[in-house]
């Protein structure tokens, strides 16, 4: 299996929702590192590391998020690999 970054935004209304933490849980579930912020123009941003299943599996659960979010898209770029230890929101 292929080690995989990828870092992006999640666009919709995905702030004040609960998606930060619903997106910790998962990735954790899915056993990713990385990250999850709010972004000061109403975006989420995240950053996910691990095996390349996982973190598509992840970019898939993006595209719902949880049920109080309302997602219209996910832009998700491959990065250089970043070595991070563990899934938390910023």
């Amino acid at each position: 299996m292929t080690r995989l970054s990828v870092q992006g935004f999640i666009h919709g209304d995905v702030q004040g929702v609960g998606f930060r933490q619903a997106t910790v849980r998962q990735a954790n579930k899915l056993g990713l590192d990385g990250w999850v912020r709010n972004s000061p123009d109403g975006t989420v941003e995240v950053m996910l590391c691990g095996m390349q299943d996982g973190v598509e599996a992840m970019a898939h659960w993006l595209r719902e998020g949880p049920k109080a979010a309302r997602v219209d898209s996910v832009d998700l770029e491959a990065c250089i690999w970043q070595d991070i230890a563990g899934f938390v929101q910023l």
